[in-house]
C-alpha cells in the first residue's frame, strides 16, 4: 500500500508539472537574465536537487584545446558568476591564456538547462579572503596542501602534506594562500532551455548588445 501511495503521488506531481509548466517565451521570461537565473536556481534549491549549484566549466587553452570539469557556483549577481580554485591549476592557466569560458547548469529533476558564455577575470583579493574564511578548516588546509593539477607519486604524498600543514597551523588562523582565489564569469550570452514534449523544447537566449540584452527564441 505504501509503495502504491508513493507511485500515485509521483504520477500526480509529474502530471501537475506537465499541466502547470507553461511554455517559456519572450513574454513571460524575466527581462533580466540574472534574475531569471536566480529564479530557476532557487527552484532547484527548493526541489532539493543534489548539487543544484554544480556547473560545467569549459575552458580553451592557448593552443585551442578545450577542456571541461565540474565546479561549484559560489556567488552570482549583476557582475557575473563566481567560482573559486587554485590559480596554478590547469583551468586557471587556460583562463589566464584565454579569458573566455562557458558554464552549463543542468537540473534533470526540473528538466531545465542554462548555458552561459562570458569573459573571465579574477575577483578582488578581498572577496577571495572573505570566501576563504567561510570555508571549513579542512578545506582551507587542503588549499595549502594540494598543488592542484600537479603529478603525485602517490596519495601518501598528499596525506603527508596535509598532516604537515595541519600541524603547522594548529591553534592558528589559516591564511588564504596567494595562489588560491576566485574567478568571475561576466556573461555576454545566457540561454535558458526547458524540456517540452515531442522534442519541441523551449530555448530563450539573451545576447549582450551594447549594455542591453537582446532576447530571442531558438529552434530546438
Amino acid at each position: 500500500l505504501t509503495i502504491y501511495f508513493f507511485k500515485v503521488l509521483y504520477f500526480c506531481i509529474k502530471l501537475t508539472n506537465t499541466v502547470c509548466n507553461l511554455s517559456l517565451n519572450k513574454d513571460n521570461i524575466d527581462k533580466d537574465p540574472i534574475a531569471q537565473f536566480k529564479t530557476w536556481f532557487n527552484d532547484a534549491l527548493v526541489a532539493k536537487l543534489a548539487y543544484h549549484d554544480a556547473m560545467s566549466l569549459a575552458t580553451v587553452s592557448a593552443e585551442g584545446r578545450p577542456s571541461g570539469r565540474i565546479v561549484l557556483l559560489r556567488g552570482v549577481d549583476d557582475r557575473g558568476f563566481v567560482f573559486y580554485t587554485n590559480y596554478n591549476s590547469r583551468k586557471s592557466k587556460e583562463l589566464e591564456a584565454n579569458p573566455h569560458a562557458s558554464l552549463t547548469f543542468v537540473w534533470l529533476g526540473l528538466e531545465r538547462q542554462v548555458r552561459i558564455e562570458g569573459r573571465v577575470s579574477r575577483v578582488s583579493p578581498e572577496e577571495s579572503d572573505t570566501y576563504f574564511k567561510s570555508r571549513p578548516r579542512g578545506s582551507q588546509i587542503g588549499a595549502l596542501a594540494s598543488s592542484q593539477s600537479e603529478v603525485l607519486v602517490s596519495r601518501d604524498e598528499l596525506e603527508v602534506k596535509f598532516a604537515s600543514v595541519t600541524a603547522a597551523y594548529e591553534g592558528k588562523e589559516i591564511p588564504r594562500p596567494s595562489h588560491w582565489g576566485g574567478y568571475r564569469v561576466k556573461p555576454v550570452r545566457i540561454e535558458f532551455w526547458d524540456n517540452r514534449a515531442n522534442r519541441l523544447h523551449d530555448r530563450i537566449v539573451f545576447n549582450d548588445r551594447e549594455g542591453g540584452w537582446k532576447i530571442d527564441r531558438l529552434a530546438p
